[in-house]
């Protein structure tokens, strides 16, 4: 099942847009299955279907250790489940779709509005607010895990134990990304009344920057 059934589906990815960066790095996953399948006694391409939740957990175990966050976790997760797939759909003749889901802004509930805000006022491009997008699902899974599920719970405290966590993680460039990002999240709830206070300017937000 190996050699047709992937140079059918690299072709088929570069016809539909994807980047020669999402080709290459597909390409040892799509390899690694067909080893796994053959390994389960698969000879067929539909059966593989059965063992493609199996395949990504074991390579997430082998290869998702440089994943820095939860988030880079899921979305190696999501790629990986996406290739696989999508190759065995082409295999088999089903309909093959990009299969992006739609995953709603982070801190949806908690900031309703923050992700159109985004769009009408500042105007922002996709591409940054799919940067906005990134940093705060870091920022929304930090909360969760604190118990956190009100920005009525913020405090000057909450933000410097979540920036000393995330310091380590990321590059100085990113974590500045991160912090502009938040301080922009930070007025808007104060501007919508979803904080008692204007948190933006809180010296664990700025502090951290530039350390």
């Amino acid at each position: 099942m190996v050699g047709p059934q992937i140079e059918s589906y690299l072709e088929w990815l570069q016809a539909h847009g994807y980047s020669r960066l999402v080709v290459h790095r597909r390409l040892p996953l799509l390899f690694h299955f067909a080893e796994f399948a053959q390994k389960k006694g698969c000879k067929d391409i539909a059966p593989c279907k059965a063992y493609i939740k199996e395949f990504v957990s074991q390579w997430l175990e082998q290869h998702g250790a440089k994943a820095k966050t939860a988030v880079a976790v899921r979305k190696h997760a999501i790629d990986a489940e996406c290739g696989v797939r999508q190759m065995l759909q082409l295999a088999c003749k089903e309909p093959v779709t990009r299969n992006r889901r739609r995953y709603p802004f982070p801190l949806e509930s908690e900031a309703p509005g923050f992700a159109e805000y985004l769009r009408s006022e500042p105007g922002f491009a996709g591409s940054t607010i799919r940067n906005y997008r990134h940093h705060l699902d870091e920022f929304a899974q930090y909360l969760k895990g604190t118990g956190i599920s009100s920005f009525s719970q913020l405090s000057s405290a909450v933000l410097a134990a979540f920036i000393v966590q995330y310091r380590p993680k990321v590059a100085p460039r990113t974590r500045l990304g991160f912090c502009c990002h938040l301080r922009v999240l930070l007025r808007f709830c104060h501007r919508e009344g979803l904080t008692s206070r204007d948190l933006s300017g809180a010296k664990q937000t700025q502090s951290h920057e530039n350390a």
